[in-house]
């Protein structure tokens, strides 16, 4: 049975004082807040864990498709009688995310929670995937092209993906995100902030950013940095994938259904007419399955993992990794060693700083930092990381990045700093509504 808001209050009173969960306490906050909203719809025109049971940004090719494109069909709705369901449509693509689908979304999600007939939303994937993350490949042509109308693209799609994502982490309805297939790096993220996070037996998270000469983004920082330990140094360092069971067991999912009983849920909560989050968590609930991670899965070996990822340094974290697979040669060990040695040095200092950073942060507060680090992830002005990883993996597909700078030892301080700066003086920062909206933290 998927966790109750019972069992969550239970774990939130048994964790230690300094191992917060983000994910946990939204459903609550809202149960609250709903109080107040319907209070508030009546005002408005009619017209508008410490252990819980203990997703790679698919490298997405599809460098056929724009990074804009006018068709409403990349995002289809689907309306129910008190509820609404957008239906990401880029099917082929693994529904790879483009600023045209994005401000699709985002439109959407403004309307309806303005509308007091709409109790809830939800978002689904068609095909095999709820999303296998940006359409990096796109980004790519319209970087090598280099003109500034270009680079003007590029970054209309990060204005506009971490604006959606602020808006869904401030969203006054329930909404539910059911994750079955690639649920990677931006669609891990246009899915975290929700209320209820539905994942199947065929879910595969993660976020391989660094693989690709990036860093993971799209509120990555944020829900990475508020996982069971040292976790989320581990998953944004190295790209390892996980599987709908190890996403339930460390709170990346709220409920876990197979993948057979998922028209059965998608039917129940279709038949809702509310905006009370405990009637979905009960519906959720009603159809969950009791799942565990297999006895070679990574959270087995958490202790293990915070002692090697609590490290300072990637160098000490590869150093107590080593130590590690010297003396139990366990396959986690030695598949993480090798994932961190096909990275990009300088991004994987820059995403273990993020995580780091994140840790301490709001959510508003690490989109405006991570918006700021992906314009400078595509200016070049640093390293051609970016686009060197998406032409050895996407586009030419040798799998031979040359990676500049070559080592860790190679990266500066300076460097790394600087990507957390801005592109220059007259660059504006990301602006998010956060006086008239506030995040769930």
């Amino acid at each position: 049975m998927a966790y109750s808001l019972c069992n969550w209050r239970a774990a939130i009173k048994n964790q230690a004082p300094n191992q917060h969960f983000y994910f946990r306490g939204k459903a609550e906050i809202l149960c609250k807040m709903m109080r107040s909203y319907k209070s508030a719809l009546l005002l408005r025109p009619f017209s508008s864990l410490k252990n819980p049971s203990y997703g790679y940004r698919r490298l997405t090719s599809s460098s056929s498709n724009p990074l804009s494109d006018d068709s409403d069909n990349l995002v289809v709705v689907e309306g129910k009688a008190g509820s609404r369901t957008a239906i990401l449509n880029r099917i082929t693509s693994l529904n790879a995310l483009n600023t045209s689908m994005l401000a699709r979304l985002l439109k959407l999600y403004k309307n309806w929670e303005d509308d007091p007939d709409i109790g809830f939303v939800m978002m689904k994937g068609g095909g095999r995937a709820f999303s296998a993350g940006g359409d990096v490949v796109s980004l790519y042509n319209l970087i090598k092209k280099g003109s500034l109308g270009n680079l003007e693209e590029c970054r209309q799609f990060f204005q506009t993906i971490y604006s959606f994502i602020y808006l869904l982490g401030t969203y006054l309805k329930p909404n539910v995100a059911l994750l079955n297939g690639f649920t990677m790096g931006g669609g891990a993220g246009i899915s975290m902030p929700s209320t209820f996070r539905v994942a199947t037996d065929k879910t595969i998270f993660a976020t391989p950013e660094t693989l690709i000469g990036f860093h993971p983004d799209a509120g990555a920082s944020f829900y990475l940095s508020h996982l069971p330990g040292h976790l989320g140094e581990y998953l944004a360092l190295t790209g390892e994938k996980l599987n709908g069971a190890e996403m339930l067991s460390c709170g990346l999912a709220t409920h876990f259904s197979q993948i057979t009983k998922l028209p059965l849920v998608e039917e129940q909560l279709g038949n809702l007419v509310t905006d009370d989050p405990s009637v979905i968590e009960t519906s959720l609930g009603n159809h969950g399955d009791t799942v565990h991670p297999e006895q070679s899965s990574v959270i087995h070996r958490i202790d293990t993992l915070d002692k090697c990822f609590s490290q300072d340094t990637v160098e000490e974290i590869i150093e107590s990794l080593e130590n590690e697979a010297a003396k139990t040669n366990e396959v986690w060990c030695t598949s993480a060693l090798k994932k961190l040695k096909e990275a990009s040095p300088l991004s994987l200092k820059v995403s273990l700083k993020s995580i780091r950073e994140g840790r301490f942060q709001t959510l508003d507060q690490c989109l405006i930092r991570e918006y700021r680090m992906c314009l400078q992830g595509i200016s070049g002005q640093i390293s051609g990381d970016f686009c060197e990883g998406v032409r050895a993996k996407l586009v030419d597909k040798d799998l031979a990045p040359k990676w500049d700078p070559p080592s860790l030892e190679h990266v500066s301080q300076d460097m790394v700093d600087q990507y957390f700066s801005p592109l220059s003086a007259f660059e504006p920062e990301l602006e998010l509504p956060t006086k008239q909206r506030e995040a769930f933290n």
